[in-house]
């Protein structure tokens, strides 16, 4: 399977900042809240590479709404709301009552 390679040039303005092409930017999801580009220099070039902080697969556990039952989990580990099972068995026959 060959690479796909598109070409764009863009003027660097001061500071060295460059803009990114807005249907680059949408196909790799760097208009998203904390995108972020990794900066490769390799052999003459300077590579600019998406960098997703956070796994799409691993998203759910950054959630305000995980993070809330998480939080909810550790007060009731804390406060002793919690029961405990000598075996699986045990547990399966509390799940089934």
């Amino acid at each position: 399977m060959g690479r796909r390679e598109t070409r764009t040039f863009v003027a660097v303005q001061k500071r060295g900042l460059i803009a990114i092409p807005a249907a680059v930017r949408a196909r790799y999801h760097l208009d998203d809240e904390g995108a972020q580009v990794e900066v490769i220099e390799r052999d003459g070039e300077i590579l600019l590479r998406p960098h997703v902080a956070v796994p799409a697969d691993q998203a759910w556990f950054w959630s305000e709404t995980w993070r809330e039952m998480e939080g909810q989990a550790d007060s009731d580990i804390a406060t002793g709301r919690v029961e405990t099972f000598e075996d699986a068995e045990g547990l399966l026959a509390e799940l089934d009552r």
